[in-house]
C-alpha cells in the first residue's frame, strides 16, 4: 500500500513532477549554467512571503537533499515592518511547506515612509543591506534573491524604456559592500506565469504587497497598480499575442550583445565609445596590424 504524503511533500511531488518541464528543470539548469551553488556554499535563502521567494525556498530545499554538492542553506526572513496580518501569513505558509525560517526585526518601513524623496528607492536599498549583513552575520557566503525569468526580461525593457540604456539583470553578482558576499538568482530561468499556475495548482495563497506605504497595492510592482514594471508586463503581454517567442528572443539577447555594433557601452561605471577603437578596425569588421599567423584553407 503506498504511503500517503503529507501537504509538504505533495508540494514537492508537484515540483517534480506535474511542473517538472516548466519549473524543476530551469531551476536546475540555471543552478548549473549559470554556476550558482559550489560546494561548500552556505547560502541565506531570502523570503519576502510572496510566490516566487517562497518557491524558490522550496526548490533550494529540495535541491539540498538531492544534491551531490554538499552546501548548507539558511531560511531567512526579514521584517521590515509587516503588518499582523502579513506576518502571520509568512509564518504559516513557511510551516504548511515545511521551512525551517529565521525571522528578523527591522525597522525598514518606518524609515522609508518618513521621507518624501523616493521611499521605494530607499527601502530597497535598505533590504539589501540588512539582508547582506544578516546573512555574513549567520556564516553565509552568498544570499540567494526570487528574481525570475520574467522579471529578467522586464528589467531589460524598463531600461531601454525608461533608464536610456541597454541593462540586463544578470544571474548572480558580487557585493560591492560586503566583502566575500555573493547574490544569486536561482529562478532566473523560470517564468513567471508558471510559478502563478503551480501556486494556483497547490491553493496555495502568498503575501502579495507588504508595503506600509502603499498598503491597498495601487502603485505596487506585485499588486498590478499603475508602476512602470506593471506598463511593461502590460505590453509584453501584448506583443506576445502576435509573436509567442518574444520573451525568449529578449532573453537570447542578453546571451549575445554584439559590442563591436554598439555607439557606447559602459564598464565598470567608464563609459566607452565605438571611436575608442574606430580607426583600428576596417570596416569589414576586423582589426588592423595583427601580427598573428593567418591559416590556409
Amino acid at each position: 500500500m503506498a504511503r500517503e504524503l503529507d501537504y509538504a511533500q505533495r508540494v514537492e511531488r508537484s515540483l517534480t513532477k506535474k511542473y517538472h518541464k516548466e519549473i524543476w528543470a530551469p531551476f536546475t539548469r540555471a543552478v548549473k549554467t549559470y554556476e550558482l551553488i559550489k560546494e561548500g556554499d552556505k547560502i541565506a535563502v531570502c523570503i519576502s512571503g510572496g510566490k516566487d521567494s517562497m518557491l524558490m525556498a522550496k526548490l533550494m530545499q529540495m535541491l539540498k537533499r538531492h544534491s551531490d554538492v554538499p552546501f548548507d542553506l539558511v531560511y531567512l526572513v526579514m521584517d521590515p515592518g509587516y503588518n499582523e496580518i502579513n506576518r502571520h501569513k509568512i509564518e504559516a505558509n513557511a510551516a504548511l511547506l515545511q521551512i525551517p525560517i529565521t525571522i528578523f526585526e527591522t525597522n525598514i518601513f518606518e524609515v522609508a515612509n518618513s521621507t518624501d524623496k523616493n521611499p521605494c528607492y530607499l527601502c530597497a536599498r535598505m533590504r539589501r543591506g540588512y539582508l547582506y549583513s544578516k546573512a555574513k552575520e549567520m556564516g553565509c557566503n552568498k544570499i540567494a534573491l526570487g528574481h525570475h525569468f520574467s522579471d529578467v526580461i522586464e528589467t531589460t525593457v524598463m531600461g531601454m524604456f525608461y533608464g536610456s540604456q541597454l541593462q540586463a539583470m544578470l544571474p548572480k553578482l558580487h557585493s560591492t559592500n560586503f566583502e566575500g558576499m555573493e547574490l544569486i538568482r536561482p529562478l532566473y530561468c523560470v517564468h513567471e506565469d508558471d510559478i502563478i499556475a503551480w501556486k494556483q495548482y497547490n491553493e496555495l495563497d502568498f503575501i502579495q504587497c507588504a508595503c506600509r506605504f502603499t498598503e491597498n497595492c495601487t502603485m505596487c510592482d506585485n499588486g498590478g497598480g499603475g508602476s512602470k514594471r506593471q506598463e511593461v508586463k502590460t505590453l509584453i503581454r501584448r506583443l506576445k499575442r502576435d509573436n509567442p517567442n518574444i520573451e525568449k528572443s529578449i532573453f537570447n539577447s542578453i546571451h549575445a550583445v554584439s559590442l563591436d555594433t554598439m555607439v557606447g557601452y559602459k564598464y565598470k561605471g567608464e563609459r566607452h565609445s565605438f571611436l575608442d577603437t574606430y580607426d583600428e578596425v576596417r570596416g569589414d569588421g576586423t582589426i588592423e596590424n595583427v601580427s598573428a599567423p593567418v591559416s590556409e584553407a
